[in-house]
């Protein structure tokens, strides 16, 4: 379906991806026309012709979807004069357009184009804005034609403005020249999509640029599944399997990345390049990764040797104060934890649900806090911060909060040059701490900085590359403490319960004794999707916060392993969006309709907003 006519205002646009929402004034419709979709501008006054396809939006009603948008030439006296007093041109506002059209009628932009210096006639044009005009129009002109050249390559529009937007007027110059490098610059391409441009310009299967491109490719996806490198026989087995080249050429572009020191090997520094050699077992890094992995080590071991400047403490009166002061028992390992915490700079406190990680910490805090205000507690998410913050009665952080991003600088405001006045730090749920930020996190520390590591290695892992916690345990340089005594409070929680015997390769408990028994785990069988949709609505709406007083936004949340279906996040999102906050007002963002009040969660770090990956917030 394709539809022509005049932009006449801007609804939305998203800066980083183009999506927009614009009003249209179609050739032959007497209604302005709602349009939605990914275009590189969308300024009022434009003549456009849009490629789509009508859907019918179930809150907005009917839109155009926008497939592609070219920009066209109005051919009428009026559209002429209201595109060039849209603002599109700089120099050229409303009333100088209406000065411009009646003096060259149909030839304004023809005189525009070819003999710019007749302007000169129109009242108010001098030399200085004649030439703001010409260097707008080549700008707008610029862009027509990149966006031109990538369609008539089969680029989607959506893609074409992300090309665009990244490169300017060189997009024309990579795209020919190193389509790879799409691969690794725009967002959504990737390395495949970059490889099929490649093959439609002729660059052959063993092209360096190719095999180096997909070495990358490789071990990015290796960092996206939690890994820091591959041993060298790993990755060429993949970098073979995607590109369908020998092992031969793999191993020389690894030796020529190398070089380039786009990559990293773990071996003696003069070896590969002496030999040509490269042993299977060798670990293969991204430059980043290896750096943070050595800088951390480094920093821990700096850590543990450099003094403390907190004063040393008696841990047998400060283990007997600390129990009758807050009224408890510790056992024997939380004991032997507490002791080893005021006797050591660097311990790691692991352990799984209910064996007294909360209270060990709450007793650490409680004698430290006699003899320093310098403590900071953190945790690598906001839901993590919050909750060490309610247990234990002191604020809590996220890491990215506590380190302070300054966009000026493009880094974290406290570093290894601005270290953070701290003599204890507290770090909870170390096992979601990925390697880059832990680097980040031990840089800001003082070499006299007392560290405190507190996690579960079964508990969920990092997004990002690395197992922090779990090669810290194995590495046997930093004092651990493993609690695993299950505390009778916590023997009660089935939660807990069930974690365990997951843990030790056992079935879980999943029946109540009795209907009347108040339980934190249920289990609630069906294999009807329909079904399963009508329990969780009212599970959320009533059942839940009826039997048990919960916040039905704030302190209920539905986890779902798909995303599609009638129990996928998408289709629950709706209909627990009708159900707990009908109403309100109504917002679109791209193809999501968002209500005044929604819970919703950061899925990208805004360090300008400090709002972060994992965030939830209304």
């Amino acid at each position: 379906m394709k539809i022509r006519g005049q932009i006449e205002r801007v609804v939305y646009v998203n800066e980083q991806n183009g999506y927009s929402v614009f009003k249209v004034k179609a050739d032959g419709r007497r209604d302005l026309v709602t349009a939605v979709g990914n275009v590189i501008s969308v300024t009022p006054g434009e003549v456009v012709e849009l490629v789509g396809e009508w859907v019918n939006h179930p809150k907005f009603g009917e839109q155009f979807k926008v497939i592609d948008c070219k920009t066209v030439m109005p051919a009428t006296i009026e559209g002429i004069r209201r595109y060039l007093g849209s603002g599109l041109i700089k120099g050229i506002g409303p009333v100088m357009a209406k000065r411009i059209v009646e003096k060259f009628k149909l030839e304004t932009l023809d005189i525009i184009e070819d003999n710019i210096k007749a302007l000169y006639q129109v009242e108010g044009i001098g030399p200085k804005r004649v030439e703001m005009i010409k260097k707008a129009w080549e700008d707008q002109k610029e862009i027509r034609e990149v966006m031109m050249f990538l369609q008539s390559h089969g680029v989607s529009t959506t893609y074409a403005t992300k090309i665009y937007k990244h490169y300017g007027n060189d997009a024309i110059r990579v795209w020919r020249d190193s389509p790879y490098r799409l691969g690794m610059d725009i967002d959504g391409i990737g390395f495949l999509t970059a490889d099929k441009i490649a093959q439609k310009l002729g660059f052959p299967t063993d092209s360096p640029k190719r095999i180096a491109a997909g070495i990358l490719y490789v071990l990015n996806q290796a960092a996206d599944s939690g890994h820091v490198f591959l041993p060298y026989r790993e990755l060429a087995r993949k970098a073979m399997e995607t590109l369908g080249v020998e092992e031969k050429q793999i191993k020389e572009e690894v030796l020529g990345l190398v070089r380039e020191q786009r990559l990293v090997l773990d071996m003696p520094d003069s070896l590969p390049l002496l030999t040509d050699e490269i042993p299977s077992s060798t670990p293969v890094y991204l430059p980043q990764f290896f750096v943070s992995e050595k800088l951390v080590a480094k920093k821990l071991e700096i850590l543990c040797s450099t003094p403390r400047k907190l004063r040393q403490i008696d841990s047998d009166k400060a283990i007997d104060w600390v129990q009758k002061r807050l009224e408890i028992e510790l056992a024997r390992e939380q004991e032997t934890a507490l002791r080893k915490v005021l006797e050591e700079k660097v311990v790691i406190i692991t352990g799984g649900p209910g064996t007294g990680k909360t209270t060990l910490v709450r007793a650490i805090l409680e004698i430290y806090g006699k003899i320093t205000e310098k403590i900071l507690l953190a945790a690598p998410t906001g839901r993590a911060a919050k909750r060490m913050s309610e247990t234990t009665g002191w604020s809590a952080s996220t890491i990215h909060r506590l380190l302070r991003y300054n966009p000026a600088e493009g880094g974290f405001r406290y570093n290894d040059k601005n270290p953070l006045d701290v003599q204890l730090l507290i770090l909870d749920e170390v096992s979601m701490v990925d390697i880059i930020l832990f680097h980040h996190l031990l840089k800001a520390l003082p070499a006299s900085c007392q560290l405190v590591l507190v996690g579960d290695v079964d508990q969920l892992p990092s997004v990002g590359p690395g197992q922090v916690l779990k090669d810290l345990i194995e590495s046997e340089k930093i004092t651990v403490v493993e609690l695993r005594e299950i505390f009778r409070q916590a023997k009660e929680s089935l939660i807990i319960v069930n974690a365990h015997r997951i843990n030790n390769g056992e079935f879980p408990f999943i029946r109540p004794k009795s209907r009347e028994e108040l339980l934190d785990f249920y289990f609630i069988e069906s294999d009807d999707t329909e079904r399963v949709q009508g329990l969780i609505l009212q599970l959320c709406k009533e059942r839940i916060p009826g039997r048990f007083g919960f916040d039905p936004v704030e302190e209920i949340q539905v986890i779902t392993p798909m995303h599609k279906g009638q129990v996928g996040a998408a289709t629950l999102n709706e209909k627990l969006q009708e159900v707990l906050n009908p109403g309100t007002r109504l917002i679109q963002r791209g193809a999501t309709t968002y209500r005044l009040n929604d819970k919703v969660m950061q899925i990208k770090n805004n360090y300008d907003k400090e709002v972060f990956n994992g965030d939830i917030g209304r």
